[in-house]
């Protein structure tokens, strides 16, 4: 059997990762000279490093004036855990999941903080759960994207403005790349590694004034670690949104994430950042639309995510193999592309059904995803034949 013909043209940029991400258009090392390498974060000019970090992410993002944001530890996980340690408990919750990370969070609340008066709402990868089903009486905790299943929230429609609850939103792999109401969100959480393209290392936090009345009139009856707390005698402790972080950051990561803002506006700001992801989009909706064996993990289009685009095999003969059969032709796969070296780390998540996840945020130049596809179309073709032959 004669082998699939290999591709002419190859990515320049072959990660295509869901995290870390790619780095922005440019980047190189040399981007971190300047970092405040062995300086305080506490010196004057580290707390500018820090605060002009979170002056440019307000300013992209759109946060209203009243809206508080600050760097918290332990990236995007530690920014959520914060949350549901500090605020959840002084009514009923609602716990959205469709995927992984909306799973753990679900996990979080029931069997860590043990909280009896909860509500799952779920879908299996590929699906969303009834939005209209959600009670706003509760505090309600969601991912805005899942990044495990390639599927998102189509809007803050299913959001009430009137709602007595807060929205509790792991919003990661959608800051910067998806248009977030901010009216509808009360804490909203996401880390620099995602479509900034940054380092993992920290996370942000952003408050709603109705996050922060409750955080400053309520006190959950369980003992908070050091690196959760936001209150003192009753009261927000302003310092962490003013560059006071818990801990030490590292100011490598701060110079990378300033480095990722500065190059964002130079662009164009969020319109351009938005844009540029949709246009990774639409090339993987163009080749799958002619594609005899690609398909969307997400049934519906308007809840099918434009960073964490994930794609499963419909082609009869993968199908028909058996699930463990799947996940080891869908791992040829990846490795095939691996080893020619035209793209890194794209296998779906291990919880995922087996399949493709391509990182589509707006650090990818949409000339490599498009470089990417017949790649594709080539590592199905090689394992097809290797299963025919074998």
């Amino acid at each position: 059997m004669t082998a699939p013909q290999k591709p002419a043209t190859r990515p320049e940029n072959p990660n295509f990762s869901s995290g870390p991400c790619a780095k922005r258009p440019g980047w190189t090392p040399a981007t971190l000279a300047d970092a405040l390498v062995g300086r305080s974060h506490r010196s004057k000019p580290g707390k500018a490093r820090i605060n002009a970090v979170m002056d440019k992410s307000r300013a992209l993002l759109g946060l209203p004036d009243d809206y508080r944001i600050g760097i918290v530890p332990a990236s995007d996980t530690g920014a959520v855990e914060m949350a549901l340690w500090s605020l959840l408990g002084e009514r009923g919750v609602e716990m959205l999941a469709w995927e992984s990370f909306g799973a753990g969070w679900v996990t979080d609340v029931v069997k860590q903080l043990k909280l009896s008066d909860t509500r799952k709402l779920d879908a299996p990868y590929g699906a969303l759960p009834d939005l209209s089903a959600v009670d706003f009486d509760c505090d309600v905790v969601f991912t805005w994207n899942g990044t495990t299943s390639g599927v998102c929230v189509p809007n803050g429609d299913w959001i009430p403005s009137d709602r007595a609850g807060l929205t509790i939103c792991d919003a990661t792999s959608a800051a910067f790349a998806m248009d977030l109401p901010w009216d509808k969100l009360d804490v909203t959480t996401y880390s620099w590694q995602k479509v900034l393209g940054g380092e993992a290392q920290h996370g942000v936090l952003i408050l709603s004034p109705r996050a922060v009345e409750r955080l400053e009139s309520y006190s959950p009856p369980w003992p908070l670690p050091k690196i959760f707390r936001m209150t003192k005698g009753g009261k927000l402790i302003e310092g962490i949104f003013k560059g006071e972080t818990i801990n030490t950051p590292s100011m490598l990561a701060v110079e990378d994430a300033l480095d990722a803002l500065t190059w964002a506006e130079g662009i164009g700001g969020r319109s351009v950042l938005m844009a540029r992801t949709q246009a990774n989009l639409k090339a993987v909706e163009d080749w799958v639309a002619d594609s005899d064996w690609a398909g969307f993990l997400a049934a519906e289009a308007a809840s099918r995510s434009s960073t964490s685009i994930c794609l499963k095999v419909v082609a009869d003969w993968f199908t028909a193999l058996p699930e463990d059969a799947q996940a080891k032709a869908a791992k040829r796969m990846v490795a095939l592309l691996d080893e020619e070296g035209v793209a890194f780390d794209i296998g779906a998540y291990r919880d995922a059904p087996p399949g493709l996840r391509l990182w589509g945020g707006a650090t990818v130049e949409t000339a490599d995803m498009q470089a990417l596809l017949p790649w594709l179309d080539w590592a199905a073709a090689v394992v097809k034949a290797e299963m025919a032959s074998a």
